[in-house]
């Protein structure tokens, strides 16, 4: 296999400042690299990469707003992290849905229109 596993996920922003700062608040983590334009993060049980780049870096033609693929995190908890994110802010984009044999989702638009997905997944789980 030539896919060995997520490396990073990029999230854009306009406002690049504002950004950081609230995924810093939400994840509760200090990004570990940042340069002009762009900070990331490793976050969770592997390490992923969440990468905030500023939007004018997107490539022309690039699509905006709740579009394209979702990038589910894990979470033990659907309906306290949903509700955590919307007091920082998100807007609730899907209810969470229970999509058979204990794999639950739901979505939110972040602060800066991103769609974020948070899954409670039992695969996960048992990778760990």
């Amino acid at each position: 296999m030539t896919f060995r596993g997520m490396a990073t996920v990029s999230y854009y922003a306009a406002d690049h400042a504002a950004a950081r700062d609230w995924y810093t608040r939400v994840t509760g983590v200090e990004p570990y690299f940042l340069r002009d334009g762009y900070a990331e993060w490793r976050l969770g049980d592997r390490q992923a990469e969440l990468g905030l780049v500023d939007a004018r870096y997107r490539a022309p033609g690039t699509p905006t707003g709740a579009v394209g693929a979702v990038l589910y995190w894990h979470v033990d908890d659907i309906e306290a992290e949903l509700t955590r994110l919307l007091e920082f802010g998100a807007i609730l984009h899907d209810k969470p849905q229970d999509r058979g044999q204990g794999f639950i989702t739901a979505t939110v638009l972040d602060p800066f229109g991103n769609l974020l997905g948070i899954m409670y997944n039992p695969h996960y789980l048992e990778m760990l």
